[in-house]
């Protein structure tokens, strides 16, 4: 492990070691049985207990109810932009979208082909530092469904609380999934991107309670209906099998830390020693509201443009890798998923401190 970084990407993002090792070791030659995981039939009898044992692992974890489906699906989290409202809604039908983000503005530009859409909340003109309170925002009546983003990765904001509404609502928590405790039975369709929380990128996952799996138009792609997936065990094709392999491996892991409730608790410890240095001083500023902040990304600012490209060089250099904010914040943001040890947060802490005394504003 010498030669290992610490990687603050926002995704594809850090791996726990001992899954990498597991999964380099499986490559080669699966428990023995002389080709790797890459290499097998996705019909084969080692694969299907892949792919039955990582359902089972995330139903345990997530306290899964029985009447949800999970599905392992292709396409990344940007194509459920689009499968939602195609399966979920159609003409004269309407949804209610709340605008906190890129994906969130991406999403809503995908519905809107599919459906009339209401925006009922929107933090764009606030550049996004903040999700709404829940008297901030309001669902359209007869809205199908109320679709919001958990943690909203670029901008560092996440919903401290979930909505509290009638409406069916449907969430997009590609970048904070398993990461703390929720009831999973207040959604009607949640969907993650695997390559912050849960794995590598390739395989998404949905889980979306059965009685929604009917509600898509006759007129739609086979391939883009859920119910086509669900009722084949998300084997209507080959499924993405190394990536779902890798998943179940980081699951195995998250269980031997002590599962959900254990997680949440360190990713609030690390999230923590953070903000507390970024609150400590006016050399950092950190882009999101205090009520808002995330647990999983914490994007920040230095005094100067010019410091900021500074801090992102000299911290790339002392092993701490993928600091640079996305182009349209831009600054600096540390990504602290599940995988990612404390100990990194830390080493990032100490060079902050050593930075602002070398380099005053």
């Amino acid at each position: 492990m010498s030669t290992r970084i610490y990687n603050f990407s926002p995704g594809p993002a850090t791996l726990p070691y001992e899954v990498l090792e597991q999964v380099a070791s499986d490559i080669v030659d699966y428990h023995g049985v002389g080709m790797g995981v890459m290499e097998m039939s996705h019909r084969s009898k080692e694969f299907m207990a892949i792919m039955a044992k990582t359902e089972e692992l995330l139903r345990e974890l997530m306290e899964i109810p029985d009447r949800y489906k999970v599905l392992f699906l292709q396409g990344g989290a940007s194509s459920q932009f689009f499968m939602v409202p195609m399966n979920l809604l159609g003409p004269g039908k309407k949804a209610t979208y709340l605008n906190t983000g890129t994906w969130a503005k991406k999403a809503i530009h995908e519905a809107r082909f599919f459906g009339e859409v209401t925006v009922g909340f929107s933090s764009e003109e606030q550049h996004f530092k903040r999700v709404p309170d829940p008297a901030e925002y309001q669902v359209s009546p007869g809205s199908e469904y109320l679709y919001f983003v958990s943690n909203n990765t670029i901008f560092g904001t996440q919903f401290q609380s979930f909505p509290q509404t009638d409406t069916l609502l449907v969430c997009d928590m590609s970048s904070d999934i398993l990461s703390r405790r929720f009831d999973v039975s207040s959604f009607g369709l949640i969907f993650a991107g695997a390559q912050k929380n849960l794995g590598p990128a390739g395989v998404t996952i949905v889980i979306i309670r059965d009685d929604l799996l009917d509600r898509a138009p006759q007129n739609i792609p086979t391939m883009l209906r859920y119910k086509t997936h669900a009722d084949k065990g998300s084997m209507f094709n080959t499924p993405p099998c190394s990536a779902i392999h890798v998943t179940g491996e980081v699951l195995k892991w998250l269980k031997k830390q002590g599962g959900v409730d254990a997680i949440e608790q360190i990713n609030r410890e690390k999230a923590a020693a953070l903000y507390d240095m970024i609150d400590s001083t006016d050399y950092y500023r950190g882009h999101a509201e205090k009520g808002s902040r995330s647990a999983m990304n914490i994007a920040f600012n230095l005094p100067t443009p010019e410091l900021e490209a500074k801090f992102i060089a000299e911290s790339a250099a002392r092993g701490l890798s993928g600091l640079k904010g996305h182009r349209s914040v831009g600054g600096c943001r540390a990504s602290l998923y599940n995988a990612f040890p404390a100990i990194g947060v830390a080493e990032l802490v100490a060079f902050m401190k050593e930075f602002e005394m070398h380099n005053p504003a």
